[in-house]
């Protein structure tokens, strides 16, 4: 049966969007990307990064150039523009709010089939500019798959997205850091390790970033 939380990208338009998501960087911000060498050659692996605004989503895809499936909230699923833009994308829809089994299902066949999972361990926004406790869903996948993790630290963004369109051209960084596998990783994991490898994620992120952005990591680099 044909999973409906999962859809192919396609590959034209990646690229086109990506293309078009570099050029407006280049054009509206001043980026600096650190850390290409790091990534993998291929999949499967997790991108891990924060999460500070609206930028973040572009910021990557035109960052690092591998096809990368991300997970997008299903209340946009319907949206004329941008459901059809996440789904030509290979988005995978999550129920917010929820332990979405099936979308992590999906997540899991992506990285199966040797693709790459990008996401956001806070699982939301920061409002606070700082980082925010992680949840479990980038260990969960990380265990269950047995693949590399790769943080990828983002600032910068936290100005907001209003602040490109006005044209201040905004300093922002990308810093990719060295891929890890997680100590003892078990597709078994209990809650309490995958707790465990979470705090190590969160902490690495931390340890990329500014100190006034590692919020609640801040003493615990």
């Amino acid at each position: 049966m044909l999973n409906p939380y999962l859809h192919l990208p396609n590959h034209r338009w990646y690229a086109l969007v990506r293309g078009l998501a570099r050029f407006a960087l280049w054009l509206l911000t001043r980026t600096t990307i650190r850390g290409l060498e790091n990534l993998p050659p291929r999949g499967p692996y997790v991108v891990a990064t924060n999460h500070l605004s609206a930028i973040d989503p572009p910021l990557i895809l035109a960052s690092i150039p591998t096809c990368i499936t991300v997970f997008a909230a299903d209340t946009h699923r319907h949206e004329l523009f941008v459901g059809e833009l996440m789904n030509a994308l290979g988005a995978i829809w999550v129920r917010r709010g929820e332990v979405d089994r099936e979308s992590l299902r999906s997540a899991l066949d992506v990285l199966k089939d040797g693709g790459v999972i990008g996401m956001a361990p806070e699982g939301t926004r920061s409002r606070t500019g700082g980082l925010l406790e992680g949840k479990i869903g980038a260990a969960y996948l990380a265990n269950r798959a047995d693949v590399l993790l790769v943080p990828v630290a983002l600032a910068g963004t936290e100005v907001g997205l209003p602040s490109v369109f006005r044209l201040t051209r905004p300093r922002l960084t990308v810093t990719i850091g060295k891929p890890f596998r997680l100590p003892n990783a078990n597709p078994r994991a209990d809650r309490q390790q995958l707790e465990a490898h979470t705090e190590l994620i969160m902490r690495t992120l931390a340890a990329m970033l500014p100190e006034e952005l590692r919020g609640v990591y801040r003493d615990n680099v």
